[in-house]
């Protein structure tokens, strides 16, 4: 493709993206000029990339996952300046608990990469949720989303509650599958 259709494309995702990906990041960087300086290696990321999109997503969710991953990279450098104790350590290796457990991500970090998996597996879920027969969706929603007593589901929607179990049942399979394809599969 010629450079100035590349760049006529990646003007207008500038326009019509940059106030999103700015919003976003603000929120989860709370500094005005770091989130702009993030959506602006977004969209150079994105420019460089442009080659390898495959349209497989909208232009705009791939903009989000590259950002996203901006965001993570910016807290995984923060993190890792931070230095460990020496009273952290003793002499059979690490203070009393498992080596894995001491060094998965602590810290903002952890709770970034959580947050950003977290919506993102909730957006699956959203989705997954929706491909569900239409009688299932407001059942599942109600006792495993709300988590709302069996008692009250069963006379909200007019069923039993062995009804219900199997209900729950199936759709917690389907669930299951529409994730692990959604999700897992990525």
């Amino acid at each position: 493709m010629e450079i100035g259709k590349i760049a006529e494309e990646t003007s207008t995702w500038v326009d019509e993206y940059s106030d999103m990906l700015f919003n976003y990041t603000k929120v989860r960087v709370n500094d005005h000029e770091l989130a702009k300086d993030l959506v602006q290696d977004t969209f150079v990321s994105a420019l460089k990339a442009y080659r390898d999109f495959e349209g497989k997503s909208t232009v705009k969710t791939w903009l989000f996952s590259i950002l996203k991953r901006k965001i993570i990279d910016h807290w995984r450098k923060q993190e890792s300046r931070k230095t460990k104790p020496v009273s952290y350590f003793d002499q059979s290796g690490l203070m009393g608990t498992s080596f894995l457990e001491n060094h998965r991500p602590q810290g903002r970090l952890n709770e970034i990469e959580a947050n950003i998996e977290n919506e993102e597996l909730g957006a699956a879920l959203a989705g997954c949720v929706d491909s569900l027969p239409d009688k299932w969706k407001g059942i599942v929603r109600d006792k495993l989303i709300e988590d709302k007593k069996s008692e009250i589901v069963c006379n909200e929607h007019d069923i039993t509650a062995s009804n219900l179990w199997v209900i729950i049942h199936r759709a917690k399979i389907q669930l299951r599958d529409c994730l692990e394809h959604k999700w897992f599969k990525q």
